[in-house]
């Protein structure tokens, strides 16, 4: 008797124990995406091409009334006019535009944005910029730009967008007269993606001209891994010094340091020791190192959070072009399509340690490692079609720097758009049986 009571409880604990099991644990299923990217429009006297990374990729026009997608078939797209959508999966297409013998510039295709700093462009007599707002989603959106100058913040401007189109601002309408612009981009609603192009003039002469690549978020500390440095040749005329551009957007006055990186030494030029600078006020400073090396690097510490870009300019083909460099984020795993660029690769960090498989149009890979301190260049093969960041050393930036035959540019190497995770509902029969 006493053998068959414990046997009965026995089995009475075990199945209130699964019972108790069966009710607790949960276990959940994730869909993990990359959400589809948007290139910019060729406006109005440029051409643009999109590198790709495999002819495969599907895209369709931003104006497309239907939902279905194309493959590309080549890996390098020329844009007629209108801008694409693209389920590029992980992989991050270049933007590659110019105006015939004034000046070219890259961008990333991204992926929808919160918001966007574009530090860079002016308002002048001189400026023939716009910035370019998209609205990929199909339901209207209407997107605000935060505009500061050296006159301080301006008045916010608001602009709707329609479904699937685009809407382009001209710069000179944002802060008429002033010279240097800073613009945050930040959608109430919409899917919503913009880009920058500055582009100078004096009459019918070309002054040059370049994508001034975003920054996400004002932080303390920013790293600008590229930034052209010309080397003169006998008889070339020294061009104009860099000018970082510096904006502390909050109601605080802000002091930075920046420390100048090169192959010639890290140091702080004279004057860039704990610089103040007004709250809500553009700033722009002569940056003019005794370096020799063809790129550099800055690293901008502040009590503030900052944003900030560097303009250079450059002599290519025996035409003046100009250079916006950004900040960008610390490398991590990410794919890139590099197609028909062949850009030069500068990685700044303390400590340099970068892994890259290289896919080349042939169908072959092979891989490289970057090592070094501080700085490190790295040319692409031209035959490459992507790159992909395998490893990267902590706090390791990089940036790419491009010549082509009518202008030089700058393309941050960051991803484009982000894996994204959504929990999926799962049936449950104590829905029915509660």
């Amino acid at each position: 008797m006493k053998r068959s009571f414990v046997a009965l409880v026995a089995v009475a604990l075990s199945f209130t124990l699964a019972t108790l099991l069966t009710v607790t644990t949960k276990s959940s299923v994730f869909s993990e995406t990359y959400p589809e990217v948007v290139c910019p429009p060729t406006l109005n006297g440029l051409s643009s091409q999109i590198s790709i990374a495999s002819g495969k990729t599907a895209f369709q026009n931003l104006a497309a009334k239907s939902t279905k997608t194309i493959p590309f078939k080549v890996l390098r797209y020329p844009v007629i006019k209108d801008s694409l959508v693209i389920s590029a999966l992980g992989t991050t297409p270049v933007v590659w535009q110019s105006r015939s013998g004034s000046w070219a510039g890259g961008a990333l295709c991204t992926g929808p944005i919160s918001s966007q700093w574009f530090v860079g462009g002016s308002s002048d007599v001189r400026t023939r910029g716009s910035i370019v707002v998209i609205n990929s989603g199909l339901s209207a959106a209407i997107i605000d730009l935060n505009v500061y100058s050296e006159n301080g913040k301006q008045p916010l401007v608001s602009i709707n967008v329609a479904a699937k189109s685009l809407k382009i601002v001209s710069l000179d309408s944002l802060a008429t007269g002033d010279k240097s612009l800073t613009v945050q981009v930040v959608p109430r609603s919409g899917r919503i993606n913009a880009f920058m192009i500055d582009e100078l003039g004096a009459g019918l002469k070309a002054l040059g001209g370049d994508f001034v690549n975003p920054v996400n978020s004002a932080a303390k500390t920013l790293v600008i891994p590229a930034i052209p440095n010309q080397i003169l040749k006998n008889g070339q005329k020294p061009s104009a010094a860099h000018i970082l551009r510096i904006l502390a957007p909050a109601d605080v006055d802000a002091n930075f340091t920046l420390e100048l990186i090169s192959e010639n030494g890290n140091f702080v030029p004279v004057g860039f020791n704990s610089r103040n600078i007004t709250a809500g006020v553009v700033t722009e400073l002569v940056l003019s190192p005794k370096i020799v090396a063809s790129s550099f690097a800055v690293r901008i510490t502040s009590d503030e959070p900052i944003v900030a870009a560097v303009y250079s300019k450059y002599i290519t083909n025996g035409r003046s072009d100009f250079v916006w460099s950004t900040p960008t984020s610390a490398l991590t795993p990410m794919k890139m399509a590099v197609t028909g660029l062949s850009p030069t690769i500068a990685f700044a960090a303390d400590s340099i340690a970068v892994k890259i498989e290289v896919a080349l149009v042939n169908g072959k890979t092979s891989i490289v490692s970057i090592k070094g301190s501080d700085v490190a260049t790295w040319r692409v093969p031209k035959s490459a079609r992507s790159i992909t960041i395998i490893e990267a050393g902590r706090e390791t930036y990089a940036g790419a720097l491009v010549a082509s035959i009518h202008g030089y540019g700058y393309v941050p190497i960051t991803p484009g758009s982000l894996l994204t995770k959504v929990e999926i509902p799962q049936s449950n029969i104590r829905v029915l049986n509660p």
